[in-house]
């Protein structure tokens, strides 16, 4: 071999060798899908599940300890599991749909679902995004790994046992049909809270082994119907017994559309895995390569692992809820109006808490996703007749705000414009003036007081009127930005109006946003931490920092920087008190305040996730640094009680994702991310379409968590805040970090980000 040779192939082994690095640094070590799960109705550290599911796919699957039913269907600290679950599940509050589940069992045949729990240890535990496995304590290992609208399961029994499994129909409605010589069971289920009359989730389960015997079940009152192949009604189910020591593999593939798009989607997705090893590094590709769209590189491991756990929750909803025909084509059943239309669909998300941080995140990693979700807003309207609030599958009345139109506005002033602003601004008029059927959760209930007098007053039957307003003058704001964006002078001028309605709500003599009456006067007695009321979730402390459309304007009426600063240093250090106010007892947030210790400063609620940033509208950006710091450390953790709050469909992990890379979206609806302190020494973002944007944070640590001097693109940068165009155009904002505040950098009223208002 000449020596010419020997260097161009240890070139090409180097060269090769680096792309293999790049492709396979292995991040999903680094989830664990258990954060959070160590909570229950009373006190919340996330509210989750450990989720088996590729990124906002049509199904996902989890680990059961909880009863059929019950929204805590994974509770850390149980120590039985009852059954492997198709879940859809986005809050515990709002419960699942469309759920069935499998579950091993040895010895004597037990179907109900108390008595066939089996105890387990979470040292016999693997909970990955891609693939989650079990060790019982009897001897059976069971396993799960994903595909978008399929599942792989694998169950290990012990010999001279008898075996079998147990296919539960869950709540409500339920048919399953046998076929022995094909090794098949089909059906459907149809349960939920939100769901069509019509709703059902057919599904196709094929099975690697002969069965030894079968039957059907129902689990009313458990009662067996052995060598029966067919069964149909409330809580039917089915049970496969198989040859003692067997290794049985069972491929899963639902529909919402029919039988046969159910038989589809298993030839398409996971007919040819030739075991469940195949599902599972697909699986794991997938997340892989998603997980080092962000790379990040110093902080400890655990931070490593804080970030990329919450990663992953930050990118399963909303999710899919579209198939592909025969030709390719997406179609989708319509949870809104029962029938079957062309394009894409997408649910399972409430807009309340994701249209601060999970949607400007995924408007970085996923404009293309993002452009068809913004036209299946507008499909969903027109199915509907109102904007989904919080869909679950369908239509739900949950929560307040008309935040599909910060959705859409955020969308569009980022460059992705993939539907009519005209329908959009009229569908949104429609919503500002009409009362729907789940009131003030679609619709705007109060709507001719808010436009005649400027606010939502208090009413027996007409609860949270002053978070509505605030809530609502924001979406106005939004729909006038749109407007005037789009040239659409006719709805610009009607929100122009409305937008500054905050203003009304605003009681100068307390210096608070309070409560007020028909007739105009403050409700009384006013005490500042009182919970409920006029506010959702929250108290006057919490909600009066709800104008992220016009801080200035807030400065304004609270006095001037220094007494806004004072008020927002106050916020954060203050007496702990809680007054239960209309709720008469402690609910979970309230508990989770006291617990996190920052004064009245709410974390594990989203009214005030933005507040720590607000230092950066009224001259000491260097406050904003630290209290960031200060949540992202003391609030998050990889842990099963790693989250402050309620983790709601990926707002509280995206708020850390952002936060982590040192950025986050005070204001959707404009095109800034304000900047904060990364916790990171580099992240490292790749765009769809390869591009880089790279935030380099020079002697970072847990004490230097200070900017001295920032360049954007080896210019010197003294904003606040930096574009969605500067990050998807690629470079760089190096970040020069060190243990004491500069005072004076990013303080000049041009370098603030955007507000509606001028500083006084």
């Amino acid at each position: 071999m000449s020596r010419n040779w020997i260097i161009c192939w240890c070139l090409l082994v180097l060269v090769g060798s680096k792309k293999v690095d790049a492709q396979e640094r292995d991040l999903v070590k680094y989830v664990n899908t258990l954060q959070g799960t160590d909570s229950e109705w009373s006190l919340s550290y996330g509210n989750t599940y450990p989720t088996v599911g590729l990124p906002f796919a049509v199904h996902f699957f989890s680990a059961q300890t909880g009863k059929n039913g019950d929204g805590w269907k994974y509770q850390y600290k149980a120590e039985t599991i009852r059954g492997f679950q198709q879940v859809h599940q986005c809050s515990p509050w709002m419960n699942d749909y469309a759920v069935f589940s499998l579950m091993p069992a040895i010895g004597t045949l037990k179907v109900n679902e108390d008595e066939r729990a089996l105890k387990f240890n979470h040292k016999n535990e693997i909970a990955k995004p891609h693939y989650y496995a079990v060790t019982f304590d009897n001897g059976i290992k069971a396993e799960v790994s994903p595909v978008e609208r399929s599942g792989h399961m694998r169950f290990s029994f012990p010999k001279k046992e008898n075996a079998y499994l147990i296919l539960d129909g869950f709540l409500k409605d339920s048919e399953v049909k046998i076929f022995p010589k094909e090794r098949k069971i089909v059906g459907y289920v149809n349960n939920g809270r939100f769901v069509p009359k019509n709703f059902r989730n057919y599904f196709v389960i094929e099975f690697n082994q002969d069965f030894k015997s079968f039957g059907t079940w129902e689990n009313e009152k458990g009662e067996i119907k052995a060598g029966n192949t067919f069964d149909s009604g409330k809580g039917k189910g089915a049970y496969l017994e198989f040859k003692s020591g067997s290794k049985v593999e069972a491929k899963i593939a639902s529909s919402y559309i029919s039988p046969e798009q159910a038989q589809l989607n298993f030839d398409k997705e996971i007919a040819s895995h030739k075991n469940l090893e195949v599902t599972k590094d697909k699986a794991h590709q997938v997340w892989n390569k998603l997980l080092n769209r962000i790379q990040v590189e110093g902080g400890t491991e655990e931070e490593k692992a804080t970030f990329y756990s919450c990663m992953f929750r930050a990118n399963l909803f909303s999710r899919k809820f579209y198939e592909y025909n025969e030709q390719g084509n997406p179609y989708y059943y319509s949870p809104y109006d029962d029938q079957v239309h062309e394009g894409y669909m997408y649910t399972d998300n409430g807009f309340w808490d994701t249209f601060r941080g999970q949607f400007p995140l995924s408007n970085i990693l996923h404009p293309t996703m993002q452009g068809r979700y913004m036209q299946s807003l507008l499909d969903a309207q027109k199915q509907s007749g109102f904007f989904p609030t919080w869909s679950n599958p369908g239509m739900s009345g949950v929560m307040i705000g008309n935040h599909a139109i910060s959705l859409l506005t955020d969308a569009w002033v980022k460059g992705i414009r993939t539907f009519n602003p005209d329908s959009a601004l009229a569908a949104y008029y429609h919503e500002t003036t009409n009362v729907g059927f789940y009131k003030g959760s679609n619709g705007r209930q109060g709507w001719k007081d808010y436009y005649t007098k400027g606010y939502i007053p208090y009413y027996d039957d007409l609860h949270e009127s002053t978070a509505k307003t605030l809530e609502y003058a924001y979406d106005d704001f939004c729909a006038y930005h749109l407007a005037k964006l789009t040239g659409n002078k006719f709805y610009e001028e009607v929100f122009a109006r409305q937008m500054y309605n905050y203003r009304n709500v605003f009681d100068p003599k307390v210096n608070f946003m309070r409560g007020r009456l028909p007739n105009g006067a403050w409700m009384e007695p006013f005490d500042a931490v009182e919970w409920g009321g006029a506010f959702t979730e929250a108290n006057s402390w919490q909600y009066t920092w709800s104008v992220i459309h016009d801080i200035n304007g807030l400065i304004n009426l609270i006095g001037g920087e220094e007494k806004f600063n004072h008020k927002l240093d106050s916020f954060f250090t203050m007496d702990q008190r809680v007054n239960y106010g209309s709720y008469k007892q402690e609910i979970h947030e309230m508990r989770e305040m006291l617990l996190a210790k920052m004064g009245q400063y709410a974390h594990g609620n989203q009214p005030t996730q933005h507040v720590p940033y607000l230092y950066n509208y009224s001259g000491q950006p260097w406050k904003a640094q630290k209290q960031v710091r200060e949540v992202c450390a003391r609030l998050y953790n990889s842990s099963e009680k790693g989250y402050p709050g309620d983790e709601d469909q990926g707002q509280m992990s995206s708020w850390y994702v952002l936060s982590a890379m040192g950025i986050y979206s005070v204001c959707p609806g404009v095109d800034q991310y304000v900047i904060g302190s990364p916790v990171f020494n580099k992240i490292t973002i790749t765009h769809e379409d390869g591009k880089q944007f790279i935030i380099h944070a020079e002697n970072n640590s847990a004490e230097n968590v200070y900017i001295e001097e920032a360049q954007l693109n080896k210019k010197v940068y003294d904003k606040n805040y930096i574009t969605y165009q500067d990050i998807m155009n690629g470079g760089e904002l190096h970040l020069q970090m060190r243990s004491t505040p500069n005072k004076a950098r990013g303080i000049a009223l041009e370098s603030r980000p955007f507000s509606l208002s001028r500083i006084n």
